[in-house]
């Protein structure tokens, strides 16, 4: 299972969409159980995941070393801002099987949400990295009304990112702070969407897979169905906070739903598929593929259901493209270019949520 491990609540920045700092009635600022206390809670699973997460987590990174030295996981994995990432040593460096850093598209959208300045700082360091990580590194877009999905995917491609995942900036946002959500998608995202799947699509022609997430997160669930929502929140990964609670989403600590129990009273399993996902998710014709999109969202539906069905209209046209763009995959498939498992991803859960 993966559990994302709560380093922090504090922050080094101040985004518009987020606000930096977890509030510390929310979760303290600091971790206040003994490492030895998650490690034996996480020894009792034999394929556990740990992804560090914050605020921002770096701003530990000897707690970080500490536990990626004393917990029984088979993988790391770590979001970050990017701003320290420079500072991570070597060896623990390529013991993370995968980075995912925040970057919002190109200089002008990233510095308007993150702060002046932020782009070419985490641009340096992802670049500093680059020649010696060997794992998986992705930059997670987080998406709102000033970016442009095509052309801010396409830049960050042409930086050094081996993937490059998005979210929609909603749900966990007041909708207020869109100016006009509907004609954003209408004459933006969703076409925006549409022209990024035809280039996709070519390059799968050429004998290539560009690592676009949702593309590439989507088609799997397509070949290889599951059940409940691809981020695998409230089934088989869960966050532990700063004071040793467990959630089923790192996402609103706050909620009653969310709080399971708490790394010394409770096994790993006593959790595995805990929260369900409630209608009208699970009658919907996409949710095999779908899974609910987001358990937080499903669960609290803070822009009511007029605005969860319109959030829905944006996964229904991705899902419209990604089912065109699975004819052309089985057909190079069977002639050869490809192997099924070549569309794989993420081959284990690296904390990309997959529905944006």
């Amino acid at each position: 299972m993966l559990y994302i491990v709560f380093l922090t609540g504090v922050c080094n920045l101040r985004c518009r969409y987020c606000g930096g700092t977890i509030p510390e009635e929310v979760m303290p600022h600091e971790i206040r159980y003994d490492i030895e206390d998650l490690a034996e809670f996480i020894s009792k699973d034999d394929d556990a995941i740990v992804a560090f997460y914050g605020g921002e987590p770096l701003l530990r990174l000897n707690k970080m070393m500490e536990m990626m030295d004393s917990l029984p996981a088979r993988r790391f994995v770590v979001q970050t801002n990017g701003f320290f990432l420079h500072r991570i040593p070597p060896d623990y460096l390529n013991r993370l099987d995968a980075i995912l850093v925040s970057i919002d598209g190109p200089r002008e959208v990233t510095d308007y949400y993150r702060g002046r300045g932020v782009y070419d700082i985490v641009v340096d360091r992802v670049k500093k990295i680059r020649g010696i990580y060997r794992g998986d590194l992705i930059a997670r877009m987080a998406v709102s009304e000033q970016s442009d999905i095509y052309r801010d995917v396409m830049h960050l491609l042409g930086l050094p990112f081996d993937h490059v995942h998005w979210q929609l900036n909603v749900v966990w946002a007041p909708d207020d702070s869109w100016s006009d959500f509907d004609s954003w998608v209408r004459n933006s995202y969703n076409p925006g969407i549409s022209r990024l799947a035809e280039w996709w699509i070519s390059e799968l022609k050429l004998g290539r897979i560009p690592g676009i997430v949702p593309f590439q997160g989507v088609i799997k669930r397509m070949m290889w169905p599951e059940d409940g929502v691809p981020c695998g929140a409230g089934k088989d990964a869960f966050a532990i906070t700063t004071d040793g609670r467990v959630l089923a989403c790192p996402i609103g600590g706050e909620f009653e739903w969310n709080n399971l129990g708490d790394i010394w009273n409770n096994n790993p399993y006593d959790f595995r598929n805990s929260v369900d996902i409630d209608e009208p998710c699970r009658s919907c014709d996409i949710y095999p593929i779908c899974g609910g999109r987001c358990l937080f969202a499903n669960k609290e539906r803070m822009w009511g259901m007029d605005g969860f069905y319109k959030i829905c209209g944006t996964v229904r046209h991705l899902v419209r493209e990604m089912e065109r763009a699975r004819e052309v995959i089985e057909e190079l498939i069977d002639s050869g270019v490809f192997r099924r498992e070549d569309f794989f991803y993420p081959r284990f859960n690296n904390t990309t949520e997959i529905i944006p």
